[in-house]
């Protein structure tokens, strides 16, 4: 099976935001762009889930204007991590003894002071992937964290103890990838 992971267009925020859990919009214009681009590569009738942040919504909504055949669900379990009090601060703001505890403990620790920590994005993420069909292609319309986790799963990688095993390489904003998962995504 393909799963598409598609992340949303860039925000309409200052360039260097923390933004995860917030619930910013996408830039209209790059939000058609992308879904004009995919419209025409997805196969008829496919499975789109869609986080619930606004901004990607926003895609799903313009992607299925121009395809109705798609089964399009709203999936709580793929919006991004939440960054505590790190939301809608500036990342270079961030002091770097607040980046130490979280790479320290970078499974376990709430950041932001209380955000989510990657274990718990980890575990509802894999909860998503374990409800891929083996024998159905889909479509996540996501953001960069919960493609970053995807990769992980389909690597058949549940728990990350470390930063350095996280991705860093991240989808742009208003492009996506396939995975080809040739096993069943709940081992």
């Amino acid at each position: 099976m393909k799963l598409w992971l598609v992340r949303h267009a860039p925000v309409l925020l200052a360039p260097g935001s923390c933004y995860g859990a917030l619930d910013v919009p996408a830039e209209p214009q790059a939000t058609q762009r992308c879904a004009q681009k995919l419209s025409m590569l997805l196969p008829q009738g496919m499975h789109v889930s869609t986080s619930p942040l606004q901004r990607c919504e926003q895609l799903t909504q313009a992607l299925q204007g121009l395809r109705p055949d798609l089964i399009i669900k709203t999936d709580a379990r793929l919006r991004e991590m939440n960054f505590g009090n790190w939301e809608g601060r500036r990342w270079d703001a961030i002091a770097q003894s607040e980046f130490d505890a979280w790479t320290t403990d970078f499974a376990g620790h709430a950041v932001g002071g209380h955000g989510e920590t990657v274990q718990a994005v980890m575990a509802r993420v894999g909860q998503a992937f374990n409800e891929l069909r083996h024998d159905a292609d889909a479509v996540w319309v996501t953001h960069a964290g919960i493609i970053r986790a995807a990769q992980l799963l389909a690597q058949g990688i549940r728990q990350v103890s470390r930063a350095d095993q996280w991705p860093l390489d991240a989808t742009a904003c208003g492009q996506w990838r396939t995975l080809e998962l040739s096993f069943n995504p709940s081992r």
